[in-house]
């Protein structure tokens, strides 16, 4: 069956308090489904409902973005630029040289970890002669060659290095950048640069708006979406939401374990808005201050307060995949990516096909 599940914005209000509930199991799943909510923890207008599953994967063999940049294991440059960026193999050339110049919506990332990378629809990397957003979930092999990457700019109006070089992260160490619902959805749904661009565009006038002058001026000076998310000011806002759930960040992660959750529900305004899940508690535990923070950013941009989500709306977005049309994007022997689109909401699910795998790694449904 597949593993499918859902995530969704945050929403902010200055002042609100983080309600952290037991995490006993609270909804009634569909017959047949493999998926029960529990608890949900609410802040002003965000409800997170955390999903637990009856059965998990083993997981622990992939590496992420972060943990590849960060050990250097992982490279990311511009498309034209990977010239002495591979490992050097018995038998073949030490150096690769890709055709073609660098271009807006390309990049080249090359795997030297021993791992499969795993990678996310809306992770961002920045630097270079611009900044991306990840368009589509994919699984990188390990010791790969260059891989072009599926991008789009989150930065309109840069192109030249910013720090000279073209290198690329994924964010600060302490606080890696990924893109808020709105800007992830449009890239991965859309599909299309100017909506991406235009989504950006809305959360930067948003946050300008949600901080004091001075930093509203730094934030309508810049074009970069991560730059936008490394004001002071603006982490402050976000933090009005994140820190709360940070804060009990292990004592949450335990009881998630102990309940198998593998995955968030969230609600904005009283709408359950979007939806993740994982193969195991293990990367939805890697992966949750990332998203918190982007919930969290949907929150300030989102700002207005509606009502209430219950757990039987969650439950009914939870349990509904039934499509109208389905597409698939495979790489044999590696992932397959599928894109169901239903009456009202778009599923991606990514299923890795590398060996002792063949089970869907990552699943992310958004409401339409």
């Amino acid at each position: 069956m597949r593993l499918v599940m859902a995530f969704a914005g945050i929403s902010l209000l200055a002042l609100a308090t983080v309600v952290v509930p037991c995490l006993l199991q609270a909804g009634e799943a569909a017959p047949g489904s493999n998926y029960t909510l529990l608890s949900p923890i609410r802040s002003g207008n965000l409800t997170v409902f955390p999903v637990a599953a009856s059965k998990s994967f083993d997981t622990g063999e992939f590496l992420t973005l972060d943990e590849g940049l960060r050990a250097g294991d992982v490279v990311v440059t511009e498309a034209g630029q990977a010239r002495g960026l591979i490992r050097r193999r018995l038998g073949r050339p030490d150096v690769i040289h890709p055709v073609g110049g660098a271009e807006v919506n390309r990049l080249v990332l090359v795997n030297n970890s021993k791992r499969p990378l795993l990678l996310l629809a809306g992770e961002i990397v920045t630097g270079g002669k611009q900044d991306r957003v990840i368009g589509k979930d994919r699984i990188v092999p390990a010791e790969s060659d260059p891989v072009d990457l599926s991008v789009f700019c989150v930065e309109p109006g840069r192109w030249v290095a910013a720090s000279g070089k073209d290198e690329f992260s994924s964010g600060r160490a302490s606080v890696a950048v990924f893109a808020s619902p709105g800007v992830r959805g449009s890239a991965m749904a859309a599909k299309n640069q100017q909506q991406v661009w235009d989504n950006v565009g809305r959360s930067k006038q948003a946050m300008a708006l949600a901080v004091p002058a001075p930093a509203a001026a730094e934030v309508n000076s810049t074009t970069s979406y991560a730059r936008v998310m490394d004001n002071k000011e603006v982490q402050k806002q976000v933090d009005s939401v994140a820190e709360p759930i940070q804060r009990n960040y292990e004592s949450i992660i335990r009881q998630l374990r102990e309940k198998n959750a593998v995955g968030i529900v969230v609600a904005v305004n009283g709408e359950v808005v979007w939806a993740d899940i994982f193969a195991s508690t293990q990367l939805l535990q890697k992966y949750w201050p990332k998203l918190v923070r982007s919930y969290a950013t949907e929150a300030v941009v989102t700002r207005a307060k509606g009502g209430e989500a219950s757990i039987k709306q969650a439950q009914k977005f939870l349990d509904d995949f039934q499509g109208r049309h389905e597409s698939a994007d495979t790489e044999p022997g590696v992932y397959r990516q599928t894109e169901i689109t239903g009456d009202g909401f778009k599923v991606f699910e990514l299923t890795s096909l590398l060996p002792r795998t063949g089970f869907p790694v990552h699943v992310a449904k958004m409401a339409d």
